[in-house]
């Protein structure tokens, strides 16, 4: 693995290469999320010509369902999914946080109920590095305690100090499987809530431990979006600055550039195609809902600047009918249609970098998409 740094921005943007087993990776790069090493609506062949080189896939959910031995008895997620590009997969700590009517924790791990079945299962920072070795991803994360927001320091401490024991336990079970013959990246979890001493703390942990990239958590779990941004550019001027940086849960457009902004390489969410299932379309003009009465008979597409096939061949009009006919198809459409504005958005902060012109496309795109 190498990331190289092209260009940087005032700001603290830049525009890098991760080198991976799978391919370079250009970034700042938006990863579509396949949680169950799917993206929901589209195919391997929609993936390809998106040119989605990086996703993100889930352990927990694969871990229960179809099971990580019948993944590798399937020769590995990429090969059961179709898919050759950088596979990223989360360790499963979110679930630890939103499903926490469902486990209890302890220093050794966390023990839960399926949501599935109510079956009850284990999982501690080394199982969890088995599981997505079993499953044959690129990148591994680790398991970790989210703290809740709001919440106090001393709890915010306490879900750190655990996060930082389980990270050390991780590492040697990371070097046994590279031992075995894994090309795994490690991008290890980063916490400390909202409070800036416990951020310091564990950044100066995660730069002295051996890894590849950083997987910053604790974001996006409830507060303000002026508290985000803020408390991102605190956290991310601690890290070391040859590391990639995977900020997770993001987001939405202007969260691609607030985050490129703050020094952020990799983001993924599944908020593009969880929004398009209720009709939400991106768009250079702004975002809408395409069954709006003002679209029954617009015959333009979605977004007359953007290049995908869906804006090519198909309607508002038409789409908006197959929404609220409720036909199955227009979930792909408008599915793929939103992952290629986001992708164009990475490109697009990614060319402004490389141009030296970074904070001014920033501020035309947030004063055209959001109106600011």
């Amino acid at each position: 693995m190498s990331f190289r740094i092209e260009a940087t921005d005032a700001s603290g943007a830049r525009a890098g290469v991760l080198e991976t087993p799978r391919g370079p990776v250009e970034t700042p790069v938006f990863m579509p999320v396949a949680t169950q090493a799917s993206v929901k609506a589209l195919d391997a062949d929609d993936l390809r010509r998106l040119g989605a080189r990086a996703i993100l896939a889930n352990s927990y959910h694969l871990y229960l369902r179809p099971g990580t031995e019948t993944v590798k008895e399937a020769g590995g997620l990429h090969r059961f999914m179709d898919y050759d590009g950088f596979i990223l997969t989360d360790s499963g700590g979110f679930q630890v946080l939103s499903l926490s009517s469902l486990r209890e924790i302890d220093d050794e791990g966390v023990t839960f109920r399926s949501h599935l079945d109510g079956s009850e299962h284990r999982l501690t920072p080394e199982s969890v590095i088995g599981v997505q070795a079993a499953l044959g991803s690129d990148g591994w994360t680790t398991l970790d305690e989210c703290p809740s927001y709001p919440c106090a320091e001393a709890e915010a401490r306490r879900a750190l100090e655990r996060t930082r024991r389980w990270l050390d336990r991780s590492v040697p079970a990371v070097a046994a499987a590279r031992e075995a013959g894994s090309k795994c990246l490690f991008f290890p979890l980063f916490q400390g809530g909202l409070h800036p001493a416990l951020r310091r703390e564990s950044a100066d942990h995660h730069n002295a431990t051996p890894a590849d990239g950083i997987s910053i958590g604790g974001f996006m779990v409830g507060e303000d979006k002026a508290t985000t941004w803020r408390m991102l550019g605190e956290t991310t001027a601690l890290l070391r600055a040859d590391r990639p940086r995977y900020l997770m849960g993001v987001g939405t457009p202007g969260d691609v550039w607030e985050a490129a902004a703050r020094g952020v390489d990799m983001m993924d969410c599944v908020y593009p195609t969880r929004v398009a299932r209720s009709g939400q379309v991106m768009a250079h003009g702004g975002k809408f809902n395409v069954t709006n009465a003002r679209f029954r008979r617009d015959f333009g597409p979605l977004d007359p600047k953007c290049s995908c096939f869906v804006c090519a061949r198909y309607s508002r009009a038409y789409l908006g009918h197959l929404l609220r006919a409720s036909e199955l198809a227009v979930y792909r459409l408008l599915s793929y249609h939103n992952l290629h504005f986001m992708a164009a958005v990475a490109a697009e902060a990614r060319a402004a970098i490389l141009a030296g012109r970074f904070a001014s496309a920033r501020e035309d795109f947030l004063a055209r998409y959001e109106g600011r």
